[in-house]
């Protein structure tokens, strides 16, 4: 151990320590004890003296004991004659460093209220966004869990330079990684520099400018503390499991750009703590051996063009790129990325002309496999700003291709499209919007390049579906609206053909287990009539995904003999659950949020609850983050039956699913919905109405409350009664 990290990384524990005492102290006086702290909207206090030390701090009052235990923690300071090269102080001493970042943060937060934004975006005057919430931390956090995000990168400091700065953050990219930003070198921040470069920052392009200052590492930290116990099952306390969890599942690295200082050493050994090394562009003393991290703890003077695969090499990360022909990068990084007025060179759709898209199934020898055809005029073949109409037409063939197929290849063209750098989708089928910004063109991105990309991707992704993929564009009006017709004629069948279908006339339905990995007993049975609670699977998805992939999370289910009708309960559902769940459970029911309703894992969509003086049933996104009439933010809902558990009175289910006809019928169903929040009524508004028609209550959703209302069953009671709410007058739920 050298004697040079260690004397410094020891010094910076005990100057952010001591920093993080007085900053105590100076609360104290001035709020005093009882003053409330934390980070905003979150079940996991400060989480990284919650994990490690299972004390929830929620009051000034109670940081004193944390302080102390930073003290003990502390290592003295290294002696100039002699030294021990043990690791172990190092690490107390690292350890200690992120309780006391999380204590100074804290303290921050209630200095200057308005220094960290809230939600996922920054605004032209303001980057950093401080704790990531619970929304957040479910929504990205189960990237982690699912392979869409391989690990993260902490970066501190800064580039020689803004372009440098850029090629490293679009190197992380697409890698797949997202980039975590903290601290200065020499007043200058990587960041700051990414903003200069023209590029966007934010949750929504995985470059996540947490903070200014070294201190707020302990946001990285404590992600990662929080995606442990939130996917990983773990609890408050058990430090030696959480870490671990880290070092196997979450691959997380250092990157120390610039002047290296006691502070920054200090962070890099709580990484440390967690198996995440540190790489740095400068000739600073390294620790090579192994022993905490997988391979190299401190790895240095690594050259700028080498500096994110030497991090991936260290950290033991395999990452699996595709490589996709194209002149701009490429990666899912890039699907948050907008391509806004002043950038724009060409717009397709959106309402400022037409765009459809849409995938058809022809024989084998209509189809080339590769073969990309542009008809119409190009990028080139227009000035910047312009408007063209597109049509985007994916044929395929193929042994095992069926038409089911069609809408799960369609929809995967967004997802695709987005992740090449300078292009934005939004929308489908003959909704669809694209826009292309004036960088990618000036890289050379054409109009065929969205082929290759589809080809690819399509390739890559569902390959096992089909043999041959070919791609037509379109930018003739005459040929777009030969098009559309056509495709519209396709939407109407296929909308008419999962409408029509019913669990009744259903003898298989579908599993879905990808989320067991961080709730082991949660197992989701898919129906024609109730999507997967995450929104992101139907039926259909579910039996093409089986076909894809056999052995896969999704697996056909014999729903067998029917044992309650209007519960929605099957006795081959109940067989596969209790072996799915390994035996923790043995029933439960589709259609019912009083009887043991289907299990919920923190994934979900919405959650719904009942309210009892309402005499019926609110629902929640994980948009909204208010207090809602049940008493509990969606994050508390979330936190409580998010692990996999059955909880009568409460079940998380899709957006869609509640326009569904099935949906919580055998309480029910839509009849019972008295509150949602305003913008999901919106969201789903005409297909509820059109649901609400059918069964014969065709004002229901005027008669919803929303938070304009109120957010207690008291404030929406009269609404109710004033409408003439259906569920004033049915059964009693309970």
């Amino acid at each position: 151990m050298s004697k040079i990290i260690a004397s410094a990384a020891i010094r910076g524990a005990h100057s952010i320590v001591n920093r993080a005492g007085k900053d105590y102290e100076e609360a104290l006086e001035k709020w005093g004890p009882d003053q409330k702290v934390g980070f905003p909207n979150t079940a996991y206090y400060l989480p990284v003296i919650y994990g490690m030390l299972g004390i929830g701090v929620e009051k000034i009052g109670d940081m004193k004991e944390v302080i102390e235990r930073c003290r003990l923690l502390l290592p003295p300071l290294v002696r100039e004659k002699m030294h021990l090269p043990y690791l172990g102080p190092v690490l107390d001493a690292g350890m200690a460093t992120l309780f006391a970042d999380e204590i100074i943060e804290a303290i921050r937060y209630l200095k200057d209220p308005g220094f960290y934004l809230t939600g996922e975006e920054v605004t032209d005057n303001q980057i950093w966004l401080g704790a990531a919430d619970d929304v957040i931390l479910r929504k990205r956090g189960v990237e982690f869990v699912d392979g869409t995000a391989p690990g993260f990168a902490v970066i501190l400091g800064s580039a020689p330079d803004p372009q440098k700065a850029k090629d490293v953050a679009e190197e992380l990219q697409k890698k797949n990684l997202y980039v975590f930003m903290h601290a200065d070198n020499k007043g200058v921040r990587f960041s700051e520099q990414l903003v200069e470069a023209g590029v966007q920052v934010g949750w929504p392009t995985r470059l996540v400018p947490f903070g200014p200052d070294p201190t707020s590492v302990c946001f990285a930290a404590g992600f990662a503390v929080r995606a442990a116990m939130s996917f990983g099952g773990l609890k408050a306390g058990e430090f030696r499991k959480i870490l671990i969890y880290n070092k196997d599942r979450i691959f997380a690295f250092a990157m120390a750009l610039g002047l290296v200082t006691d502070e920054w050493y200090a962070q890099a050994a709580g990484a440390i703590n967690f198996g995440f090394p540190t790489i740095a562009d400068t000739p600073i003393p390294e620790i090579l051996p192994t022993g905490v991290c997988t391979y190299e703890h401190v790895v240095s003077n690594v050259p700028y063009d080498q500096l994110v695969s030497k991090a991936i090499e260290v950290r033991g990360l395999k990452v699996t790129i595709s490589e996709v022909p194209v002149p701009v990068s490429y990666g899912p990084a890039f699907e948050g990325e907008r391509v806004r007025k002043d950038d724009l060179y060409l717009e397709c759709g959106g309402g400022k002309s037409k765009a459809v898209e849409w995938a058809t199934t022809k024989e084998m020898n209509e189809v080339e496999d590769g073969k990309i055809e542009l008809f119409g005029p190009d990028i080139t073949d227009v000035e910047a700003g312009s408007r063209l109409p597109l049509a985007i037409v994916a044929e395929f063939a193929g042994r095992k291709m069926q038409d089911d197929f069609e809408p799960i290849l369609e929809r995967q063209i967004h997802h695709f499209i987005n992740y090449a750098q300078g292009m934005m989708h939004i929308g489908q089928r003959d909704i669809a919007w694209v826009r292309i910004a004036k960088d990618a063109v000036e890289k050379g991105l054409a109009l065929k390049d969205i082929g290759s990309i589809l080809h690819a991707k399509f390739h890559e992704d569902f390959g096992a579906i089909f043999d041959k993929v070919q791609v037509k564009l379109y930018t003739e009006d005459e040929k777009v609206n030969e098009i559309l017709e056509s495709a519209r004629g396709v939407y109407a069948i296929r909308d008419s053909r999962i409408e029509g279908m019913t669990d009744e006339g259903t003898d298989t339905f579908y599993s879905c287990t990808l989320c067991q990995s961080f709730a082991p007993s949660h197992v989701c049975i898919i129906s024609p009539e109730r999507t997967g609670l995450c929104g992101a699977y139907n039926w259909m998805d579910c039996k093409a995904s089986n076909e894809i992939n056999p052995t896969g999370p999704n697996q056909p289910v014999d729903k067998g003999e029917c044992l309650d009708q209007k519960l929605g309960q099957w006795k081959g559902c109940n067989d596969f659950l209790f072996k799915a769940s390994r035996g923790a459970l043995d029933h439960y029911n589709f259609y019912s949020i009083v009887h043991d309703p289907m299990t919920t894992c923190g994934c979900c969509e919405c959650i719904a609850a009942i309210l009892p003086l309402c005499n019926g049933i609110m629902t929640v996104d994980r948009d909204f983050r208010d207090m809602t009439p049940c008493g509990m933010k969606f994050t508390t809902l979330a936190g409580t039956i998010g692990g996999g558990f059955s909880a009568p009175g409460f079940v998380g289910h899709g957006k869609y699913n509640i326009t569904q006809r099935k949906w919580l019928s055998g309480d029910g169903g839509i009849k019972r919905l008295v509150w949602m929040p305003k913008h999901l009524k919106e969201e789903i508004g005409p297909r509820l109405k059109k649901e609400a028609e059918e069964m014969g209550v065709p004002g229901l959703l005027d008669m919803i409350a929303d938070e304009t209302v109120g957010t207690s069953e008291e404030e929406i009671l009269p609404f109710l009664q004033e409408k003439g709410h259906p569920a004033l007058s049915m059964d009693p739920l309970l």
